[in-house]
Formats: structure tokens, sequence, C-alpha cells
């Protein structure tokens, strides 16, 4: 093997992905000299302790990048015993989440508790809730603590989050795309609605969190370049029967209509053109 060869194999670096939740974000870890398969379950070590989660993506060389780093190691492909004790902790997320919400209900904490997460360890528990600003859980934590024994965090997320976590049936009839393939949430603007000549009524705009629907981000792309070349409602142009007002377009036809007005005492002429049929005078001032 040639010092070439050599230099490149040294300046790869193979890694393992893993998901930890339906539709969540995929983590790199080092695979430690371990062939996992896509669809493992595999025991990782995390920033919060040990985990179990789901590979999603086989053992695979990349280039070495600060963007891996720091990669943690994958302890060992999930045996049996391991699966008996995640599925034993999902019973104790759910009891856990019981008692959290009486634990709430006593203190009058106005909070909305969302889901419990315990590592698989069992050396943290996670409560993920919802509030209006900030809430003083002080002595809600101390309580929980003496109950369960181990370190507890309560997460304060937002509502796209929580909507990702309970999921729910969207306006198109199918699963919330955040609880089923989304693994991070884009921005969306009202922009996004102008530009593919939506009604902007917020009742129709809006998802199950109530924010602009993430949907709307999917085809935005192809919209700014379908409109590159369109005018819009009030602009000026010319045809081939002379110029005149444009009184609708159509993006994805890219046609556009106009009224092209060649005497004042006779009714103008509507027709319909492509974008390429036609060119731009004048752009309508807009108020």
């Amino acid at each position: 093997m040639s010092k070439n060869i050599y230099e490149k194999v040294d300046a790869m670096l193979e890694i393992v992905g893993v998901r930890f939740k339906t539709a969540g974000k995929i983590y790199f870890f080092n695979p430690c000299q371990q062939n996992i398969e896509k669809g493992m379950h595999v025991i990782v070590e995390t920033a919060r302790g040990i985990e179990c989660g789901i590979c999603e993506k086989q053992n695979c060389l990349v280039p070495k990048d600060p963007a891996y780093y720091p990669l943690r190691n994958i302890i060992r492909i999930a045996t049996p015993d391991d699966m008996v004790v995640l599925e034993e902790n999902k019973k104790k997320e759910k009891a856990a989440l019981k008692i959290c919400q009486e634990k709430i209900t006593n203190y009058g904490i106005k909070m909305k508790l969302v889901e419990t997460e315990l590592t698989f360890d069992h050396a943290k528990i996670i409560f993920y809730f919802t509030a209006d600003g900030r809430i003083d859980f002080r002595d809600l934590v101390k309580e929980l603590a003496s109950v369960f024994r181990m370190r507890i965090e309560l997460r304060q997320i937002g509502v796209r989050d929580e909507s990702k976590i309970l999921n729910g049936i969207g306006t198109c009839g199918r699963s919330l795309c955040c609880s089923t393939f989304l693994d991070e949430f884009h921005p969306v603007s009202i922009k996004m609605a102008k530009d593919q000549n939506l009604p902007l009524n917020p009742t129709k705009l809006s998802g199950a969190c109530g924010r602009l629907m993430c949907c709307l981000k999917y085809e935005e792309e192809t919209y700014e370049e379908l409109n590159k070349n369109m005018p819009n409602v009030g602009d000026t142009i010319k045809t081939e029967l002379g110029q005149g007002e444009v009184l609708s377009v159509s993006v994805l036809r890219q046609q556009v209509k106009v009224a092209i007005r060649k005497n004042v005492h006779e009714p103008p002429i509507i027709d319909i053109y492509n974008v390429d049929e036609i060119k731009i005078v004048r752009r309508a001032q807009v108020i």
C-alpha cells in the first residue's frame, strides 16, 4: 500500500448514526470496531448517561470533521436483557408521569406536563413541560428527588416540541410531519404563504401547535424559482396585442390573465398568456 493510500485512511473517521426517538435527531458515535447494521438497538454513552437507541446509519467512513466531535462510544449491541430493561423503563416512565402530575396539581403550579423520559441506567429522569413564562419549581424538584431517588430535571419546551411529542392528525388527514419524519424544525414565515398565493387566514395556515405549518417550507424553493419571472397583479405588461394590466397570476402554470384595452370606449380584451410570451413594462406601486 502506498503512502498516499495510508494518508487517505488516516484522514477518515468511522461512525454510526443513532436515533433515540421517532423523528428525532441522529447522533453519531464511534462503533468501536463493532459491525452495527441499520435497525439494531445499541447501548451508547451520552452526555446525560447510558442510553439505548436505534441505529439509523450503519458503519461508514467520513472525512474527519470537528462537527463529529466529541465522538462518544457505542458500548455494545443491545442484548435480550437490555430490551427487557427498555420495556420496564417505559412502564416506569408512565408511572412517573402520573406521580409528577399529582405533585404539580398539589402545588398548584401552572405548567402542563408533556412527557417523562428515564435514562437507560436510571441515572436521571427528565420531565418535559410547557408553561407561559418562567416557573419556580424548586420545591417540586426536591419532592420528586425524594420520591424517585435519582437526578431530576424539569425541561421547559415550546409548543412545536409539544406537538412533536404528542403527535396528532394534521389538516391533510395524515400524522403530523414533526412526529413522523422531521428531525428538526425549520423557520417558517408568512412570506412563504404569500409566495404560494395562499389565503392569509391564520386558521388555515396554522398547524396543531398553533404556529405556521411546517409544510409551507417544503415547496418554498420551487415557488421562489417560479416567481422570479412572474409579474404581480396590477403590473403593466407588453403582449403581442399591446400593453395590458395583469389581473391574476398562476405560478405553477406560469400563466397570467391580462386585460388589454385598445380603446377607452370599448371593453378590454381578457386573455391568458404564458410568462415567456410577455414582457414587464411597469411594476404596480405597492401601498
